[in-house]
């Protein structure tokens, strides 16, 4: 057979030409698939990123409102929607800060929120539920509604008024309109008034009345002697942008007997804090005073010319002192009408809070203490019932109350006897007072007995080898050589109790000591520090052992440390913590820190130490009733010189009515005594 020279036959010649339109519309084909494909895949990654700036704008603004971060919030609305609400960027800030200032909005919350995206119009809508916390109550449920706006590179919020408050339209005005609860009392235990609400009388400028040039600054200057104000914040008040001729600008409060006839003063009669008993009680009650914008920062709710507690016990039980304020939260119309209201609560008063104080008793003590630094506190020994917390020096709380001047202040704070300083709950050596408990603990551990004596001669001693250095160890009387407990009590013999502090140990004695709520608080409504035996809690120094023991050392403690500590000796050993305000639950607050017997010893030790006539407390032997007595005399380095203070704890050995510590700064244990021995039987005449 002849065979073809181009290797192929005319059939296949034909099917190859058929193959190649076949492959040109599969390539056409592959190439409109893949071309339909990356369409939608585009389209896809495009909605899909579409919707993450989307996701990412809405939780950004949610963000902003949560923080309240009004500037950032408003960076996020369209440029569009702003330039057809006809406020600024700017203007819009200021209207949220003002609008949630003025009703003291805080904690904003969204509660639902809901992206999604229409597709008939291709918009994406924003609606979201929010919470937020205001001066009259929290506002629940408030819906709101907007949609995202677009174009080719940014994505923002549309804004109008409704996104300020769902109802709120362009010329409405949020208002506010409420009256504060009456702020409760302070009272005694009797009911008597401490710190409560009283009338008054507010001066206030009328500047008509001033006159011109030279007679106008001669009235400024009238009226700051007088009034005791400062010319400069006089001129200030004037300034203000309400203030025209006709106003009355008030700038302090005076009592009903203290309104002299001034040029350029007016007066009007106003509610006012009052504390009946002054300087006696200051420290107790504290003051009140207008809320500062550090108040209002530090809690939103309160809003300018707010009254709240600024120290002491109105501070502490502000809470529940400070009346609720009741009103409306409302949108008001352009026109002056009520459209809708946001919320709306009723008027509470203040609780009314009494104390174990005795309005009496405080007078008596503090006036006793002359005005010198120091401190009387009382207290019922089985109930830890406090009847007197009295301090000296002190400060007039009304003169906070109607806006203390410069002056007046820092003569306050100048003063080097420091009025400021509550002392009965100021931490102190605590001196010989405290050998009522190393007593009782060596009579626990069994080192001390009542008939165990130290032979000691002379004033000073201290152990025989090389433990203490040079360091001596000093007593007041060498009277008695064979010194038994009683002895050690009656003629508060420092020897003898550092050599039983040794004998125990410092292990034992502070493992001891730590049965008292040493750097424990004491759940009182007032600052004060715990207790410490030393700086860190130890007595590895045979030297600060013996000094601990007799109430020297590191040791510190406040006055209503020492009466609480010490209310073990009075109560069958058992210690009562304090408490200040009445209805508590009374003596549930104790613990058991030594033995019975060890504290029916030492007790009936102190009050033989007051029926001997060598006792450091025998001036208390002339009391119309029994009484048990240690008195201590602490030295502490002040200046740069060693001063004392003075200190005396007593009982009441015939009904344990009350126990009592009395304390002056720079005076002896003598001097106390003296003190305060004219008026303890105040003490049973309340009975």
């Amino acid at each position: 057979m002849k065979r073809s020279s181009k290797g192929f036959t005319k059939n296949d010649k034909s099917k190859k030409i058929w193959l190649i339109p076949t492959a040109v519309i599969l390539i056409v084909l592959v190439c409109v698939g893949g071309y339909i494909g990356y369409t939608r895949w585009q389209e896809s990654r495009e909605a899909q990123l579409r919707q993450t700036r989307a996701e990412t704008l809405t939780d950004q603004y949610l963000e902003a409102l949560r923080s309240e971060e009004m500037v950032d919030l408003v960076d996020l609305l369209s440029e569009d929607s702003i330039a057809t609400s006809s406020y600024s960027k700017e203007e819009i800030t200021e209207r949220y800060q003002n609008v949630f200032s003025v009703i003291g909005a805080t904690n904003l919350n969204e509660t639902m929120s809901e992206l999604r995206l229409d597709e008939e119009t291709d918009t994406y809508h924003f609606d979201y539920t929010l919470s937020m916390d205001t001066s009259l109550g929290t506002i629940n449920d408030l819906e709101y509604k907007t949609t995202l706006y677009e174009d080719e590179e940014t994505m923002s919020v549309n804004w109008d008024t409704t996104l300020i408050f769902p109802e709120l339209e362009q010329g409405d005005l949020v208002r506010i309109s409420y009256e504060e609860g009456d702020r409760g009392s302070l009272n005694d235990r009797n009911g008597n008034l401490l710190a409560g609400n009283g009338d008054a009388w507010q001066a206030g400028l009328f500047p008509s009345s001033l006159g011109e040039g030279s007679a106008r600054a001669e009235n400024f200057n009238r009226i700051a002697e007088t009034l005791n104000q400062e010319v400069s914040t006089l001129e200030g008040l004037l300034e203000q942008s309400w203030v025209n001729e006709d106003s009355f600008v008030p700038f302090t409060v005076v009592e009903e007997g203290n309104r002299p006839e001034l040029s350029g003063v007016r007066y009007q009669q106003t509610a006012s804090r009052v504390y009946p008993l002054s300087e006696a009680a200051a420290h107790l009650t504290g003051y009140v005073g207008q809320a500062t914008a550090e108040d209002i920062e530090a809690n939103p709710t309160l809003q300018t010319g707010d009254i709240l507690g600024k120290s002491g016990l109105e501070a502490a039980f502000d809470q529940r002192l400070r009346g609720t304020k009741g009103g409306r939260i409302f949108i008001e119309s352009e026109e002056g009408e009520q459209k809708s209201v946001l919320i709306e609560s009723e008027i509470k008063d203040g609780e009314n809070i009494r104390l174990t104080i005795d309005i009496d008793l405080q007078q008596s003590f503090y006036d006793q203490l002359q005005g010198e630094p120091g401190t009387a506190v009382v207290m019922d020994p089985d109930t830890g019932e406090l009847l007197v917390a009295a301090s000296s020096p002190s400060y007039d709380p009304q003169l906070f109350v109607r806006g203390i001047s410069s002056e007046d202040y820092q003569n306050y704070n100048n003063d080097p006897n420091t009025p400021f300083v509550a002392r009965y709950a100021a931490r102190y050596a605590p001196g010989s007072t405290f050998k009522i408990l190393t007593s009782m603990i060596g009579l626990d551990t069994g080192v001390t007995t009542p008939e165990k004596t130290h032979t000691i001669e002379g004033l000073q001693w201290s152990p025989n080898d090389d433990s203490f250095g040079g360091h001596q160890i000093t007593r007041v009387s060498d009277a008695v050589t064979e010194v038994d407990l009683q002895a050690a009590i009656t003629y508060s013999d420092n020897i003898y109790f550092a050599m039983e502090a040794l004998e125990m140990g410092g292990d034992t004695f502070v493992k001891e000591l730590s049965q008292f709520p040493f750097g424990a608080s004491m759940n009182l409504p007032f600052s004060m520090q715990p207790a410490q035996i030393s700086n860190d809690g130890a007595l590895s120094r045979p030297t600060l052992l013996a000094d601990t023991a007799y109430g020297q050392g590191e040791l510190l403690m406040s006055p209503i440390h020492q009466i609480s500590f010490y209310s073990a000796v009075a109560n069958d050993g058992m210690m009562t913590f304090p408490t200040l305000v009445m209805d508590e639950e009374s003596g549930a607050n104790q613990l058991t820190p030594v033995s019975l017997e060890s504290a029916e010893i030492v007790r009936e030790d102190l009050i033989r130490a007051v029926e001997d006539t060598n006792g450091t407390a025998h001036p208390f032997a002339s009391l119309p009733f029994q009484v048990g007595a240690k008195t201590g005399t602490a030295e502490i380095e002040k200046d740069g010189e060693n001063v004392t203070n003075g200190f005396v704890y007593a009982l009441d050995a015939e009904d344990n009515d009350f126990t009592f510590i009395g304390f002056l700064e720079g005076k002896s244990s003598g001097d106390v005594v003296e003190r305060f021995l004219p008026i303890l039987p105040e003490l049973k005449d309340t009975e």
